[in-house]
């Protein structure tokens, strides 16, 4: 891992990212904001010399709405200062396309700008997944972060407790009902 910018830097950037990154993507035979064709512009940005239409086939108008927009938001925090020069511009499209689509099931394009947790965790992920920590932190520190801020570890952990929390309701009304038995039984003894 190789030390990042400052986190309140990037924090900053994505918390004014600008509406147009929040419109609707391009649907098939329709209007919308052509994803594949922002993600061209920043591998150019980021020092692409060409750009294989194949690359851009996972931002295409007929993949899930939901991701292309996180991949949109994702093009505006890697449009920021600070990676040009830093990232490769192949390896912030294996991010964008492997990762940051994949990440919609957990984190809405919204929230990510609107909510200050999802704005730092998506940040910490993208600087994760390309191979930084944030300047500052070392990369134990930054993993403890990004745990505490995890959605998919906090949905697991709610998954997890409301599993638990069912069981032990059913554990205690069958403990309920034994004892109601137990009491019944002892009643009937009695007479």
């Amino acid at each position: 891992m190789s030390d990042g910018p400052r986190l309140d830097d990037l924090l900053r950037h994505l918390a004014d990212c600008p509406d147009a990154f929040l419109a609707a993507p391009q649907v098939p035979r329709g209007d919308g904001v052509r994803v594949g064709a922002v993600v061209h512009d920043l591998l150019l940005d980021l020092g692409a010399t060409a750009v294989a239409p194949g690359d851009l086939r996972a931002f295409a108008a007929d993949r899930p709405v939901d991701s292309r927009r996180l991949a949109l938001v994702g093009c505006w925090l890697l449009h920021a200062p600070w990676w040009r020069g830093r990232v490769a511009a192949d390896a912030a499209a294996m991010w964008l396309r492997d990762e940051c689509l994949a990440l919609a099931e957990l984190l809405a394009a919204e929230r990510v700008i609107a909510d200050p947790d999802r704005r730092e965790e998506f940040i910490r992920l993208a600087l994760a997944g390309l191979g930084f920590v944030p300047e500052g932190e070392t990369a134990a520190q930054a993993e403890d972060r990004l745990r505490a801020l995890d959605s998919g570890e906090r949905r697991d952990l709610m998954r997890s407790m409301r599993t638990r929390l069912a069981r032990a309701r059913e554990l205690r009304r069958k403990m309920a009902e034994d004892e109601a038995r137990e009491a019944a039984a002892r009643a009937g003894r009695e007479w």
